[in-house]
């Protein structure tokens, strides 16, 4: 029997970095209401203490700034191996590294999740400050709609199965 949790929704970014927070920001819109069956974490700038929330999860929804050569504020979601090789590109912070390396760890454990996925936010800056730019403030409640909305549908393959 899988003793792992469900849904782990893990929000990454520097709140002192302008749109690097808009990780931790969807975190906090999601907070206001919770979402079922899922747990949210602040994951901060990460680090590779992470790495057991992620193994313990079923599935994982990390929502971070990150580059994928669009217009600013717009949103992407990124599954499964699409997920990993967006890791694998254009670095928007330090912890877009972190990320990919704990699921290149928790794979080589065998204990990564199948259900995985990147919501990003094309950022416009990642500069001091303690608020994102108007297309990345603009942007956060679209990212915590695509959060639910994976995470529900998500819940309905696992129950299906």
């Amino acid at each position: 029997m899988d003793e792992r949790r469900d849904i782990l929704i893990l929000g990454l970014g520097n709140r002192l970095m302008s749109d690097d927070a808009a990780g931790p920001l969807v975190i906090d819109r999601l907070a206001e209401s919770g979402v079922a069956g899922a747990r949210l974490c602040d994951g901060g700038t990460i680090g590779m203490a992470l790495l057991p929330d992620i193994e313990a999860s079923r599935a994982l929804i990390a929502v971070d700034a990150a580059h994928f050569d669009s217009v600013p504020g717009t949103v992407r979601v990124f599954e499964g191996a699409e997920m990993d090789r967006q890791l694998g590109t254009k670095k928007f912070s330090a912890h877009d590294v972190a990320l990919s390396d704990l699921i290149g760890a928790a794979a080589m454990r065998g204990t990564c999740p199948a259900r995985r996925a990147l919501v990003g936010v094309q950022p416009v800056q990642a500069t001091l400050g303690t608020e994102p730019t108007p297309a990345v403030a603009a942007a956060i409640g679209e990212m915590a709609a695509r959060v639910l909305e994976l995470a529900a549908r998500w819940r309905v393959e696992v129950e299906a199965a």
